[in-house]
């Protein structure tokens, strides 16, 4: 199996576009100036830019304030050592560091070499060190810098598109289970929560109630002011259905001009005061039709139809809904503009 590290520069050899190495900021940490010199001048032909520290304490600042694309640091020096930067490095990395490579260099062999790797130094060098080898290590490492910046921001762009993906889903499920014209939610999704709802009522014996609303007369206005308007009817009795009704209460457009609404935990007497509160609403409606001239003032009102379950002929949420189709019937035979509702035997 290839190591993953040997695995990650193979791809980046393939990836000309993450090679352009030149301008890369090299951070050189040694407390011997003559060494730092060394560095600079060995590294310049590759055209790299560079920043120096003294120090440990020297190189952290430089660290948050430059944000070098490598660390090139000597593991011995006052105050914090390079293995202590490494570790604080590595310990923050996404917090605070982004990803940075580190290549630690030492004067002789010791065991620093092997507490550096296991801290997550990414490379060791051995002091006095040629330079050649020192070029293609710090290469090496830039190579790798420079394909993580890469991933990182094909990551970033990924969870941009996965976000707007997630947006467009949400929108067109949103879009999948409301009526177009009034906002109200469509028969498909009013039947799903009928089912949920009837279920949740049988489980724990709750009430449920079921207003089946139907504006009177509604041919007659679209057939008077025209279909423009009679839509603008539907969506003005959808608002006063909305501002009379409860937020848990599932509103929708049941077909054409009528309007259902399913009320859980919704008594009888609570069932026919919410039907009561809609129907006075929509009898206050006033609205200007301006396609005519002069504009003329219409009124409507609405029949509604009044049921709830437990009842003894009630047995499914399809009677729930047949039952309150059926009061509703009785109130446009009735005179329209009332409520009917189906009582307990």
């Amino acid at each position: 199996m290839v190591p993953p590290r040997r695995k990650t520069l193979e791809v980046a050899r393939r990836d000309e576009s993450v090679l352009k190495l030149e301008g890369r900021l090299v951070l050189l940490v040694d407390d011997d100036r003559a060494v730092l010199e060394l560095l600079r001048r060995g590294l310049e032909p590759q055209g790299y830019r560079f920043v120096e520290a003294e120090d440990g304490t020297q190189a952290l600042t430089a660290i948050r304030k430059h944000h070098p694309d490598l660390i090139l640091m000597d593991v011995e020096m006052p105050g914090l050592g390079g293995v202590e930067v490494c570790r604080i490095v590595k310990a923050n990395q996404g917090a605070g560091f982004a990803f940075t490579p580190v290549i630690l260099m030492t004067a002789g062999r010791s065991s620093g070499k092997v507490e550096g790797l296991e801290l997550g130094a990414d490379d060791y060098l051995i002091k006095p060190f040629d330079m050649l080898e020192l070029s293609a290590r710090v290469k090496s490492m830039l190579r790798l810098k420079a394909l993580q910046d890469t991933l990182v921001e094909k990551n970033k762009e990924l969870d941009r598109i996965n976000h707007e993906l997630e947006e467009k889903r949400a929108a067109l499920e949103q879009l999948s289970r409301t009526d177009g014209l009034t906002g109200l939610v469509n028969r498909r999704h009013f039947e799903e929560r009928l089912a949920a709802e009837w279920a949740r009522s049988e489980r724990y014996r709750a009430p449920l109630s079921c207003l089946l609303l139907d504006i009177d007369h509604f041919k007659k206005v679209n057939d008077t002011w025209g279909h423009p308007f009679g839509d603008i009817v539907l969506k003005e009795v959808a608002k006063v259905a909305r501002r009379a009704l409860r937020d848990v209460d599932v509103i929708a457009r049941y077909g054409g001009e009528e309007i259902i609404a399913l009320l859980p935990e919704t008594s009888p007497d609570e069932a026919w005061r919410a039907a009561e509160r809609v129907r006075m609403g929509v009898e206050a409606m006033r609205l200007t039709c301006r396609t005519v001239e002069p504009p003329e003032q219409v009124r409507c009102t609405a029949s509604i139809g009044v049921a709830t379950a437990p009842a003894p002929t009630v047995e499914s949420a399809e009677q729930l809904v047949q039952l309150a189709d059926e009061c509703l019937y009785e109130a446009k035979q009735g005179g329209r503009n009332q409520v009917r509702q189906a009582l307990a035997e």
